[in-house]
């Protein structure tokens, strides 16, 4: 690698050649504060935070964006340097809803940390006419509130880099807003509800629509038994919310809190993807065997569900019948469940942790409702939940560990992996692999499907035959591979799609971390881990050899792709409008 010889802040440094100036500085261990730059996402040095001064240009430059080259002496700290950066921020400010206390992203709002780092606090000083916009409340998954928002493009750009790009910048001038096309509400474009412009977004101009009273309300009704899932992802992220490292497995904890939180019970969602990788994987088995609609497709991520169903309907028939696991989960509380233990289904309320913003559309879909309501009733991302956490004062790191209620909390390290872009292929492989060869196989490990990377392909040969597959996330991944389908120049078997980048552990609905820490941190691998290595030291890695699977097809189901099993674990879809 070739290397250049800069000086920043008078001290000398090698740094490889092709780098900007804010990578260069990182090596120094100089933090450049931006707002706008994403790394490979946004990189349009509109905010003008990240300026620095470099010796013998004619004014400041951005750091996010400038390369270094032999010899360069760059400045970070200067007066010039403070009092540009100080100047932007009170024009940022200047137009701002500064109503912080109330906001959701008080205490994790990059813009409200600079102005604290600058000591930003006269706000007056551009006082003049503030615009107000009227906040977008008509999805079921998101608010926009652009009375927050200082158009820094991160959610524009987000949107983009998934394929979907139904939001952009409209007017000019003073009147600059984000929006869709013709001032459209995003109820009525093709927005796929995954979150990922909330995620990336500095301020709290979108979040999440909160339905923690609901889920309050729930728990004080004494005639409701309130059930708690929680996807496989969340153990994995939710401790960021409380100061932890990320990547750090906090199942133990979460399940104390839930309790804490009145539900109850405590169940792990990791029940509904052993009974997902049993449905499935019989599923490929009959498409294989009987000449079934080829390849087929995962449908566990509710993104991409809704990106096929308006970007390629011609495909519906190739995705899987069945539900996530989530709303599998729910379909047997409400069934089996409350057979068991003598409860109406109509007063069992479900609620779900997901790390999707997506699920809160999920739970509204047609033909999610195997006992005539509502498989679930509520999603909440990991986000609310650790709100929930917070308003109840419970001290989460003090917690004890404690294990999920036994009666769903039997699983497998294939569920584990599901948070993980590979784990539903993987995990699929585990039981069709063994199933079609008609033994268990001590190999367990598909690390060809493993890593962050947003597509990966691999070849199997199992029970006689070589079985290609290939699993992709992020929707321009998706879009780029389902092109070469449509097309036929693609051959594969098996298609694994998960709609966020890296998989459910970048969900749209988890914990959002500031773009220092986005930019130059793998949140994707270093959460995945700690899914991977739950796996590693379960005892039982795969679905099939789950004694609870074995009890629930004994007693319940009858045996994977039963029409009991259908009409319960199975949904269909539509093809809708792209806009």
């Amino acid at each position: 690698m070739d290397m250049v010889n800069i000086k920043i802040n008078g001290m000398p440094l090698s740094v490889p050649q092709g780098s900007t100036i804010l990578e260069a500085a990182r090596y120094a261990g100089i933090k450049i504060p931006t707002l706008c730059y994403l790394k490979e996402i946004n990189e349009i040095a509109a905010c003008r935070i990240c300026v620095v001064e470099v010796k013998g240009a004619r004014s400041l430059v951005a750091a996010c964006v400038y390369p270094v080259n032999e010899g360069m002496e760059v400045f970070t700290n200067t007066p010039k340097v403070q009092q540009s950066r100080k100047t932007t921020l009170e024009l940022i400010l200047s137009t701002h809803n500064k109503k912080c206390l109330s906001c959701v992203r008080n205490g994790s709002c990059e813009l409200q940390s600079m102005c604290y780092e600058f000591g930003v606090d006269d706000v007056d000083r551009f006082e003049g006419e503030t615009p107000h916009m009227e906040k977008d409340e008509t999805t079921l998954h998101l608010v926009r509130d652009n009375d927050k928002c200082i158009l820094c493009r991160r959610c524009v750009a987000a949107c983009a880099q998934q394929h979907v790009g139904v939001i952009g910048t409209n007017a000019r001038g003073f009147d600059t807003h984000i929006g869709c096309a013709f001032e459209q509400p995003l109820s009525a474009v093709s927005c796929v509800s995954c979150g990922q412009c909330i995620v990336n977004c500095p301020t709290g101009a979108l979040s999440e629509r909160d339905q923690v009273d609901e889920v309050l309300a729930a728990l004080a009704d004494e005639n409701k038994h309130v059930i708690v899932q929680t996807a496989p992802a969340i153990r994995a992220t939710l401790g960021e919310c409380f100061g932890m490292p990320v990547g750090t497995n906090v199942k133990g904890k979460m399940v104390a809190a839930l309790r804490r939180l009145g539900f109850d019970k405590v169940f792990d969602t990791d029940f509904g993807a052993d009974l997902t990788i049993m449905e499935e994987a019989h599923e490929f088995i009959d498409r294989v065997q009987n000449g079934g609609v080829l390849p087929i497709i995962t449908s566990c991520s509710p993104g991409w569900v809704k990106f096929c169903e308006h970007y390629f309907p011609d495909l519906l028939p190739n995705l899987s019948s069945c539900k996530s696991p989530a709303q599998m989960t729910g379909a047997i509380l409400k069934t089996w469940y409350a057979e068991k233990n003598g409860i109406n289904p109509e007063d069992i309320f479900v609620v779900s942790i997901m790390p999707c913003t997506a699920k809160k559309f999920e739970v509204q879909r047609d033909d999610e409702d195997a006992a005539g309501m509502p498989d679930v009733d509520v999603s909440l991302t990991t986000r609310e939940l650790a709100r929930m956490i917070n308003r109840a004062g419970i001290d989460f790191v003090s917690l004890p560990d404690e294990d999920f209620d036994p009666a769903l909390g039997v699983s497998t390290g294939a569920a584990a992996i599901f948070g993980a872009t590979g784990g539903v292929m993987e995990a699929a492989l585990r039981t069709a692999a063994d199933t079609l060869e008609g033994k268990s196989l001590e190999n367990v490990d598909y690390t060809e499907v493993r890593g962050t990377a947003g597509f990966k392909e691999a070849t199997y040969h199992v029970g006689g035959m070589d079985v290609n597959v290939a699993v992709v996330s992020g929707l321009e991944n998706a879009n780029t591979l389902l092109e070469k389908v449509r097309s036929g120049e693609a051959n594969y078997h098996f298609i694994e799609v998960m709609c966020c980048p890296g998989g459910c552990v970048n969900g749209g609905g988890q914990p959002i971390q500031p773009a220092s820490v986005r930019n130059f941190t793998d949140l994707q691998g270093d959460r995945a881990k700690a899914l991977y290595e739950e796996d590693k030291n379960l005892p039982l890695r795969k679905s099939h050899e789950s004694p609870l699977m074995k009890m629930i097809y004994d007693e319940f189901l009858g045996e994977p792709g039963s029409h009991k099993a259908h009409e319960i674990l199975h949904t269909t879809y539509v093809a809708r409008k792209k806009y």
